[in-house]
């Protein structure tokens, strides 16, 4: 089957199997290894992509699904200038990752949550990111992170400490 779509702002055309899944599509016939397979059945987050702006775990849709769309990464997030966006940024700044499996499908869950909501709550963010399992960090600075992020200013990046949140 031909696909069409955009992936991180390019446009793609390629023949795929009518069954394939999104995060495969992503890896193994673009080569984007920032969506990783985790679980295969939704639970852990880690392949979270943007469909057409909206969060969606990648593992579990069909790349023809995609067909038409437009598909962001997060790699895509980054400026062609290299430059990360302000969720990367503050995922560095707040230290909100350890092994960095989980990062990418969390930095993508929290770009979505702060679109529909730039302002949120410390339960806001935790809810908003309850689809997305990390082993490694106990949320703590990836919740951290993403109140930064929507200050519009990793706090650690100038050196001060970190607001609204207690530790």
């Amino acid at each position: 089957m031909q696909l069409k779509l955009t992936v991180n702002g390019v446009a793609r055309s390629d023949d795929i199997e009518p069954r394939l899944l999104l995060v495969h599509y992503l890896r193994e016939v673009l080569g984007l290894r920032a969506a990783n397979v985790g679980c295969d059945t939704t639970s852990c987050g880690a392949c979270t992509v943007l469909l057409n702006g909206e969060s969606v775990k990648s593992c579990t849709v069909l790349a023809v699904q995609a067909n038409g769309q437009s598909v962001t990464t997060a790699e895509g997030l980054v400026s062609e200038d290299g430059e990360m966006s302000p969720v990367q940024k503050a995922f560095q700044a707040e230290h909100g990752l350890q092994c960095g499996f989980c990062t990418p499908g969390m930095v993508m869950a929290a770009t979505s949550l702060l679109k529909e909501n730039p302002h949120p709550t410390e339960a806001e963010v935790r809810e908003g990111l309850e689809g997305n399992f990390c082993r490694c960090t106990g949320y703590h600075n990836i919740v951290r992170a993403v109140l930064a992020a929507a200050e519009g200013v990793p706090a650690r990046a100038s050196g001060g400490a970190s607001e609204g949140v207690s530790a």
